[in-house]
């Protein structure tokens, strides 16, 4: 088995790069800075008009954490089902308790509408209590696919915790570490790890070609967001991490 590379992408232009770039697979979504949402119905039909390689849809209805309430799971059905309708080969979700386990019933629910599309648990895993309970509470979902980071700020410091996740899962479920990935440490994620899909960013920040720039406004809550610049998936970075992974002997 080959590596595969998942390339999470906010816009249209970037999901067409990871393409380009020799990606496996794109998770669409928006405002990455919040940690992603879900994506304008708009945005996941250009982008299934523009690529051809397969693509995950986020479903996340706000930001923060991922206990939600009824209104809030009804989104994010229906989400499921724009996503369907316009092409998407599978979802990305999550729900926990509120005592920091995996929501089963309500993700087996999620797995149940997605059919006939792929489910990928996202990084809703990190912030559990017990990473291996959880990791066989959302086998029995029917879920595909953990997106972790090893429950740490960045996959190659929860590279042990990742191997583990592994190991366990057998053939049972796909282990895909996310988080801070790059071409500087894909190397060692993947020979200590023992996983065969990665997820990153792989982007570049681009300056805005505005001319007028209007200072000491800004339209987020963070003065370090800057509206006169936006991050793109950047070909070159997942070449590297294509070429990096295509010389590691399995």
């Amino acid at each position: 088995m080959s590596f595969l590379v998942e390339i999470c992408t906010d816009s249209v232009e970037s999901a067409c790069t990871a393409q380009e770039a020799g990606a496996g697979r794109v998770e669409l979504c928006s405002a990455l800075s919040e940690g992603g949402l879900t994506p304008s119905l708009g945005l996941i039909n250009a982008v299934r008009g523009n690529i051809d390689i397969p693509f995950n849809v986020l479903i996340r209805p706000r930001a923060g954490d991922f206990l939600y309430s009824d209104v809030e799971f009804s989104v994010m059905h229906r989400d499921i089902d724009i996503a369907g309708e316009s092409g998407a080969d599978g979802i990305v979700t999550g729900i926990l308790t509120g005592e920091g386990n995996i929501d089963i019933e309500r993700t087996a629910l999620l797995v149940e509408y997605a059919l006939p599309m792929r489910v990928t648990f996202h990084r809703a895993f990190d912030m559990c209590r017990d990473p291996l309970r959880a990791l066989h509470d959302i086998i029995n979902t029917g879920s595909d696919r953990i997106l972790t980071s090893g429950q740490a700020r960045k996959a190659v410091d929860g590279s042990a915790v990742i191997k583990n996740l592994v190991t366990a899962a057998r053939d049972e479920i796909i282990i895909m570490p996310g988080g801070g990935i790059d071409e500087y440490n894909i190397a060692v994620l993947a020979n200590s790890t023992g996983a065969r899909e990665f997820h990153l960013s792989g982007r570049r920040t681009i300056e805005s070609q505005m001319i007028f720039r209007r200072k000491g406004i800004s339209m987020g809550g963070s003065r370090m967001i800057s509206e006169y610049s936006t991050k793109f998936a950047d070909a070159d970075r997942i070449r590297t991490v294509i070429k990096i992974l295509e010389g590691i002997e399995i």
